[in-house]
């Protein structure tokens, strides 16, 4: 059982890295990160647990490091997106959409809608 979960983290972090080496833009290596962080090393902690017994002070150490990587990992890529985004780094041209761009624009056109119609004039 440990050697299998081990195994199976091995695995993902394998695909990751060479999906991290594959991947066009910035954004996508991110996506890519992020997964293989969380799918790579929580079959690995978890055969730690499993090896160590669950009793154990590495067990209880293993099991705050998964809980802390499933809370804190895709919020930090997350942040690391946005500030990318924010900072102006372009997307892959291949890109279908920019979901980001257009709530930046829906947002806009309703600011402008309340302000034509706050002020009272019309088109």
């Amino acid at each position: 059982m440990v050697i299998a979960l081990a195994c199976v983290g091995l695995g993902f972090s394998l695909s990751g890295a060479v999906g991290i080496l594959r991947m066009p833009d910035l954004y996508c290596r991110i996506q890519c990160s992020s997964k293989t962080t969380t799918m790579g090393a929580l079959p690995a902690l978890i055969a730690l647990v499993v090896g160590e017994g669950v009793l154990s002070s590495y067990a209880s150490r293993a099991l705050l490091t998964a809980f802390l990587l499933l809370l804190l990992n895709p919020a930090s890529s997350h942040a690391l997106a946005r500030a990318a985004y924010k900072s102006g780094v372009p997307m892959w041209d291949g890109a279908v959409r920019d979901e980001a761009a257009e709530a930046r624009h829906r947002r806009e056109q309703r600011r402008r809608e309340r302000r034509r119609d706050g002020s009272g004039q019309e088109d």
